[in-house]
């Protein structure tokens, strides 16, 4: 017998397409499981056996739901779940088979909560995979995340001491708008009260909180991931505009939204116009790695960087050659 025949893995399905589905009907679970109506009714004489409340209404609407209980609802993984739940914190956290780490720890909690052969697996996963660590990660205090999550969700206002870049402590009074994870770092969208700016706030530099009982009404057309790349592409020291000797949509997928606005020339060109405050970075890390014959038209930071690049490459293919300059 398969461990989708065993009659055990169809209830606990059934309670999972009951927490997912309010108002689902027999019809349904027996469809989604492949099982009788008949069926579906002993599964769920059992979950109601096991005290799981389960009310059921009949009629053209009804279907059955998980009414209140005093009790907490039995939480329910599937292999497939509780692995890719494993994977992604080994993704994004690269301590999570450490047991006094905050994250371990939760992780830990949850595979122990697993049934015997699927925590078996998830324990191996968390075991033998190593995740290294994301030199461009910044994780922020939980505590703060926790707080600004709570001021975005409420519309309200807040006051915050924000490190800068260059170690300087300010109080910001700002209107919270949304929160971004990007790439390893945590970002909060806000309007900086100050100068009625908008900003993007690394999280992991705010150091206090303080909200305000003050209303916030995000720009209603706000697309946070999308404004954020936005934001992160303009307004830094260095204005850039390079031309590619290929067709916009085969560059596309080589450019980053934070390194500028890829624009169409013709149907072989397309131009990219962006700003950039590391010109370093800029050259080696992002234009190094497209495949695409480009020119720098405006830049001369980004030029000196490109020589420095070409020069550090260029000895390193040829020793001999640092000798003779």
């Amino acid at each position: 017998m398969g461990s989708s025949d065993n009659p055990t893995v169809k209830v606990l399905r059934t309670l999972a397409l009951l927490q997912q589905h309010p108002g689902i009907t027999a019809a349904e679970i027996a469809d989604r499981l492949d099982v009788t109506d008949r069926a579906v009714r002993r599964y769920v004489a059992l979950l109601r056996e096991a005290d799981i409340p389960i009310n059921s209404t009949k009629g053209r609407h009804g279907g059955y739901r998980i009414g209140r209980s005093l009790r907490p609802m039995p939480l329910v993984f599937t292999a497939g779940e509780s692995l890719g739940l494993v994977m992604a914190v080994l993704d994004g956290h690269h301590a999570a088979a450490d047991a006094d780490d905050p994250v371990g720890s939760a992780l830990a909690k949850l595979i122990g909560s697993l049934p015997g052969l699927t925590a078996r697996h998830a324990a191996m996963v968390r075991d033998h995979a190593r995740a290294a660590p994301d030199r461009r990660a910044a994780r922020p205090d939980p505590a703060i995340v926790s707080a600004l999550v709570e001021t975005v969700a409420n519309h309200r206002g807040a006051r915050v001491d924000y490190v800068a870049g260059s170690g300087e402590t300010a109080e910001l009074r700002i209107d919270p708008w949304a929160i971004v994870v990007r790439h390893g770092r945590w970002y909060l969208l806000c309007l900086a009260r100050d100068t009625e700016a908008a900003r993007a706030l690394r999280i992991d530099r705010i150091r206090r909180l303080d909200p305000l009982n003050v209303d916030v009404e995000p720009p209603v057309d706000l697309n946070p991931v999308e404004w954020l790349e936005n934001h992160l592409a303009t307004g830094w020291n260095h204005e850039v505009i390079i031309d590619f000797d290929a067709p916009a949509a085969e560059v596309a997928p080589w450019i980053q939204r934070s390194m500028g606005r890829l624009e169409a020339v013709d149907d072989s060109r397309c131009r990219l116009r962006g700003t950039t405050s590391n010109p370093a970075m800029y050259a080696g890390e992002w234009l190094a790695g497209v495949p695409h014959a480009f020119h720098v038209v405006e830049g001369r930071e980004l030029r000196s960087a490109l020589v420095e690049l070409a020069e550090r490459l260029l000895t390193a293919a040829d020793p001999a050659r640092d000798q003779l300059l």
